[in-house]
């Protein structure tokens, strides 16, 4: 029947409803609804259209000769087939997609390895109640103020306050 003309890959409904927001799940009903109807009347139609009655034509036609033209030329004609010229184009900017994905899954991977150091750093340094300043300052040492070179308080370069 149709099933050779439908689309050459399936929808997975269920991986894509897991992926649509609650705010837009009106739309991908919608969508759905509309692609399950246009495939329903896909599956209808037969493979083939029905055969003209060239026969029947020709006695309702009062023309002589008309209906043996037209069906010459119905005959006669050719409707090529579209050429694919995109899915070459689509699955080249998927495998850069793909390679772009993972380059950013293995820098969040080395990311999230490095908060996690800084993590355990915070669960092993002492509480904040009984550290002293210098604790402080060796456990953040972007806080230590340096008294050498502006030896004037807020010891810190005004630009930086």
């Amino acid at each position: 029947m149709a099933g050779r003309r439908v689309a050459l890959k399936a929808i997975d409904w269920l991986a894509f409803a897991e992926r649509i927001p609650p705010n837009q799940r009106g739309m991908y009903n919608a969508l759905k609804t509309r692609t399950d109807a246009i495939s329903a009347k896909l599956a209808s139609l037969p493979e083939t259209p029905a055969a003209l009655d060239w026969n029947y034509y020709r006695g309702a036609v009062a023309k002589a000769g008309m209906v043996d033209e037209f069906e010459k030329k119905f005959k006669a004609l050719q409707i090529p087939m579209p050429v694919d010229t995109q899915t070459s184009a689509i699955n080249a900017m998927e495998t850069d997609a793909n390679k772009s994905a993972m380059e950013y899954i293995e820098a969040s991977k080395a990311r999230v390895a490095e908060y996690e150091k800084e993590l355990e750093k915070f669960h092993n340094m002492i509480p904040f109640d009984q550290m002293t300043v210098e604790d402080y300052n060796n456990t953040f040492p972007e806080t230590k103020l340096d008294k050498v070179k502006h030896p004037y308080w807020p010891h810190k370069p005004i630009a930086d306050l």
